[in-house]
């Protein structure tokens, strides 16, 4: 179980214990954390779980795919290097501390 910090927009934080397996959306998802929409449900098919990674995690986190880095493309302004979508983030012991921030809006 990793502890994951969601941050909205407006800085409200919320810090939740996310199982290992699920994906950070998951996470955000089953604790209600607003700013997450996740309208496809996880099939890398929308950017409506699109957030800012802490910039202390990036080096930290697996590479975008081209799926993921395409549905970027879509994402309410995204940071070439900080932006991820939470459905492709796999929780696991070493996303345990991982903060991330949510975009203004999702699209």
């Amino acid at each position: 179980m990793a502890k994951i910090t969601y941050v909205e927009f407006n800085g409200t934080e919320h810090v939740v214990d996310v199982p290992d397996g699920l994906t950070v959306m998951e996470g955000a998802r089953d604790n209600a954390i607003p700013g997450i929409e996740a309208d496809c449900g996880g099939a890398c098919a929308c950017s409506t779980c699109h957030v800012y990674v802490d910039a202390a995690w990036i080096d930290k986190l697996p590479p975008r795919d081209a799926m993921e880095e395409d549905m970027l493309d879509f994402a309410f302004s995204p940071d070439p290097e900080r932006s991820r979508l939470t459905c492709q983030l796999k929780v696991s012991p070493a996303l345990d501390g991982l903060k991330v921030f949510m975009p203004e809006k999702q699209i």
